[in-house]
Parts: C-alpha cells; sequence; structure tokens
C-alpha cells in the first residue's frame, strides 16, 4: 500500500473526479458514507455524538456525516466553528442538506463551546490533511476544549492541527483522538512516533478513489500489509530437503548472555532455515546443547566471549549461505576482533544486530566492510549511534533513507510500524506488532527469523519487510492470549505460523 503526500492526495481526488465522472459533493458524500459504516460498527446508537466542523472540505464531511448518523438514528448535535470569512463550495451544500434536519450550532467564541461528558463521543471535522501552519483563534480553544473533555474523540482523516507530512512544533495545538478513519490511504504521519498521541487507534476506509492513478504515483513510503506479504512467502516442494533451505550461521551469546542466542536460534529453526550451526563463548555449549537440540554447536576458544570464528576459515566459512551476528555478543576487545575478521571474509549479506552494531558504531571504518545488501536491525538509539542526531521523526526518517543508500544495506528501524529502508532509497513501514513486544529478547527473535529467510534464498529486501511483518504478526497473536503486558520474546517463537 502506498503512501502518498497531501499534494499527491489531492491530484488522486481530482483524477478520480474527471475519469469516473463524479461530482465532488458525490465524492465527499461517498467518504462520509464510509466513515459512517465504520462508525456503526464501532459505537452503539445510544452513544450521543457531538460533530465539530470547520468551514473547508474535512467541515463537509463531518456536516454529511452528521446527516448520515442522524438518518441511522444517532443523536447528533452538530457545531460549526466560524473561524474563517468564507466556507467551501462542498460544505456550503451539506450545510444546506444538514439543515433539512436540524439546525446546527454555531462557535464564534469561547463561550459558544459545548460542555462535553464522558458518554458522548466526540467527531473531529475541524481542519483537514492540507493544513501547513498550527491551528489558532477560536479552532485553537475547541481543540483545547475537546482535548481536556472525557469525550472519546473520533478524527476524520486526520486530527485537527496535524500536519499530514511535515514536523508539528511543540507549541502547536492539535486534536488527541482515540480514533482516527482516514480515507483510502494511510498518513505519512501515522508512522512517525512522535504523532502517536495525535494519530489513536487508526483505521483506513476504501472511497473507491482511482486504482490506476495510485498505481503510477512515485513514492518513496509504503505501508506493508497481509496482502502485501502474502504474494512474498514461498510455497515449499514436496521434494525438498535440509539443504535446500541453507545453512545458517549465528554468532551469538556472551556469559550472563547465552539467552539471546537461545531465542535467535530457535527463532531461526522456527522460520524455516534447513540446517543451523550456532557458535557462542564455550559457556553456554552445556545450555545450547540442552535448549536448541536441532542447532548445531560450535564453542569459541574463549569461555565468556566469542573471540573469532573456529574452525571456520576460507572455504568451510563460504559454505554457510548466511551469516547472522550480535544476539547478546558483548563489546570486549576480542569480539570487536571477531567482527572484523567476519566481516573480511564474508562477501555474502549478512544480518547484524545488537552489540554487532554497537561496535559498528564505535568503529565507523567497517561500515565499509558491510557486504551490500546486509541487513542491519537497530532499535533508535542504536541508529543514532550509527549516524548522528535527528531534530524530528522526519530528519531522522531522510537520515534513514540516506543511510541505507550510501551503504547499499538494508536498514530495519525498529518501533512501532518499523521501518524497513532499502538501497534504493524506499521505505517500507510494517503494520503488525503492539506494545506488549517492548521487552528484552524480541530483537533476538527477529534476528533470528531474517537470518532464516535469508538462508532460504529471500532477497534481503523481501526477507525484511517479510520477516518483520511476521514477527509482528506473532507478537500479535500472542497478545491474544497473553495480553500486551505478560509477553515474553519466547512467546513470539511459539506463535510463528508460517502459512506457505
Amino acid at each position: 500500500m502506498k503512501i502518498l503526500n497531501v499534494d499527491q492526495i489531492r491530484a488522486l481526488d481530482q483524477y478520480t473526479i474527471e475519469h469516473e465522472r463524479i461530482a465532488p459533493i458525490n465524492l465527499m458524500e461517498r467518504a462520509a458514507e464510509a466513515f459512517v459504516d465504520w462508525f456503526v460498527a464501532h459505537f452503539d446508537a445510544k452513544c450521543p455524538v457531538r460533530v465539530f466542523c470547520g468551514l473547508g472540505n474535512n467541515g463537509g464531511d463531518g456536516l454529511a456525516i452528521a446527516r448520515l448518523l442522524m438518518q441511522r438514528e444517532y443523536e447528533v448535535q452538530t457545531y460549526i466553528v466560524r473561524h474563517a470569512p468564507r466556507e467551501s463550495e462542498d460544505f456550503f451544500i451539506n450545510h444546506k442538506r444538514l439543515k433539512l434536519l436540524t439546525t446546527p450550532h454555531y462557535i464564534e467564541q469561547e463561550s459558544e463551546i459545548p460542555v462535553l461528558r464522558p458518554n458522548e463521543i466526540v467527531i473531529d471535522a475541524i481542519l483537514g490533511s492540507g493544513l501547513t501552519r498550527p491551528a489558532e483563534g477560536i479552532i485553537r480553544s475547541v481543540i483545547q476544549a475537546i482535548n481536556y473533555s472525557p469525550a472519546r474523540v473520533v478524527s476524520v482523516d486526520i486530527a485537527s492541527g496535524l500536519f499530514a507530512n511535515a514536523p508539528n512544533g511543540h507549541a502547536n495545538i492539535i486534536i488527541e483522538p482515540d480514533y482516527t478513519v482516514t480515507f483510502h490511504l494511510p498518513k505519512l504521519a501515522f508512522m512517525q512516533p512522535s504523532n502517536g498521541r495525535y494519530v489513536g487507534e487508526w483505521h483506513c476506509v476504501d472511497i473507491g478513489l482511482s486504482r490506476s492513478f495510485i498505481d503510477r504515483a512515485p513514492t518513496p513510503y509504503f505501508y506493508t500489509t497481509e496482502s502485501e506479504t502474502r504474494h512474498l512467502q514461498r510455497q515449499r516442494d514436496r521434494f525438498s530437503h535440509k539443504g535446500t533451505f541453507g545453512h545458517a550461521l549465528l554468532l551469538a551469546g556472551s556469559y550472563g548472555k547465552i539467552g539471546a542466542a537461545v531465542l535467535a536460534a530457535r527463532a531461526c529453526l522456527r522460520s524455516g532455515v534447513g540446517l543451523l550451526t550456532l557458535q557462542s563463548p564455550r559457556c553456554g555449549y552445556g545450555i545450547l546443547q540442552t535448549a536448541v537440540p536441532e542447532a548445531m554447536c560450535v564453542p569459541d576458544q574463549h569461555e565468556r566471549v566469542l573471540t573469532g570464528l573456529t574452525d571456520l576459515e576460507g572455504p568451510a566459512l563460504e559454505s554457510y549461505s548466511v551469516v547472522g551476528i550480535g544476539p547478546g555478543i558483548g563489546q570486549s576487545p576480542e569480539t570487536l576482533a571477531m567482527l572484523q575478521q567476519v566481516l573480511s571474509q564474508v562477501k555474502k549479506p549478512m544480518v547484524l544486530d545488537a552489540d554487532a552494531l554497537n561496535l559498528l558504531a564505535a568503529n565507523r571504518s567497517l561500515l565499509s566492510r558491510l557486504p551490500e545488501q546486509t541487513i542491519l536491525t537497530p532499535h533508535p538509539k542504536e541508529f543514532e549511534r550509527l549516524t548522528r542526531r535527528w531534530t524530528s521523526d522526519y530528519d531522522k526518517l531522510g537520515i534513514l533513507r540516506e543511510f541505507a543508500q550510501r551503504q547499499r544495506v538494508v536498514v530495519v528501524l525498529k518501533g512501532a510500524h518499523t521501518a524497513v529502508a532499502t538501497p534504493d532509497g524506499t521505505v517500507h513501514f510494517n503494520s503488525t506488532g503492539n506494545p506488549g513486544m517492548s521487552t528484552g529478547g524480541t530483537g533476538d527473535v527477529l534476528t533470528g527469523v531474517l537470518t532464516a529467510l535469508l538462508a532460504q534464498g529471500y532477497d534481503p529486501v523481501e526477507a525484511a519487510v517479510l520477516g518483520v511483518f511476521e514477527h509482528g504478526r506473532a507478537g500479535d497473536r500472542a497478545a491474544r492470549t497473553r495480553g500486551t503486558m505478560g509477553l515474553t520474546a519466547s512467546d513470539l517463537i511459539e506463535n510463528l505460523h508460517w502459512s506457505a
């Protein structure tokens, strides 16, 4: 699913109007109907509804929504915020239609803002996605009143005051909705961590915009859904064997962190690798032989840390399909030497995570040794150490794209809507996962998943997009039975269900 900017969405609307020969007011009616269908499925008609409308097309959506909800026997009161001398043409038409059913309230000063109660639902249709400056005057006062109220809030298309594809200033006043129901395509703003409170739980409703226009529209940003990943996952041939699905080498663990190696190895095996060799310090040998009996274990020469590739020089190392390195390895000088050895000998894409990334950040000259298409899986702090501090989430996004292009690597920047940045400059935001995955070890699981997919011959970009999606979906499955508070990394492994 593509993520388009405001100008492209405006052009998409116009293209749909011209090529479907549909009047703009009828396209607005289609959007309002889609919103109302979602609303009716989520809120009972016993809940009083308060619709706040601006004077533009977002307000026109709100007026149409109010009329349609009244026709479905909801108790609706509509408030029009008079913040400008003129209204849009489609607002004017829907204003006339609504007045055939009810008399809206008008807000020009603070004393006219209603008191909102806990049992009420506010529909925010004040400002739309074309906003380019902070909310001011009476709109600012209305937004503050809604935010301070105990009512539940649903924003139409985008929260009033939120910029769709640019950073908001710290002083901006923005609606803080419980839900956002957006039209046809997600907004880039929805993917940014700093906007979480201004988006809430968001949903995308189809309003029948032109598919051909969307297909041709250029964008570096995509949103990964199940329909995309279904096409990525490969079917297995009946006559395949363990050699068909690759041989992975995992370099993981150190004294006190052998659990990271266990998690990565179990996830790798659960994700379809044919053969797995796991090298860790000698202190972990007995643990790993017991906890991961399906893996072949190679003890390092050192008791507590990884120091080198044991008996894996030259052709022996080349026999592996992929090398995954990082979970729990620590940052000792001996381990740095091992990383240098790996980067000097491995010429195929790898997976680097955790302390492997921290060692890269502390020794940036090693970045030039990374094989092209290698997958890096940093969380934001690790990525900051690899690059520089950013001034906003949009600045971070620019740094992410530039880094992936310059280094010719795939970067999996972890978090809500994990961003997969590719060497060609595209970014794929993920749609799965939940806050319960914010716990130790889930990153080790992801390393195992990605290592397994690379071993099976998946293209690194496809492996990253598919692996991140299935990792998040495993977390969602686990949350349904465990809840988010009690989720553990091991729960994710048990919920990795590959359907192909």
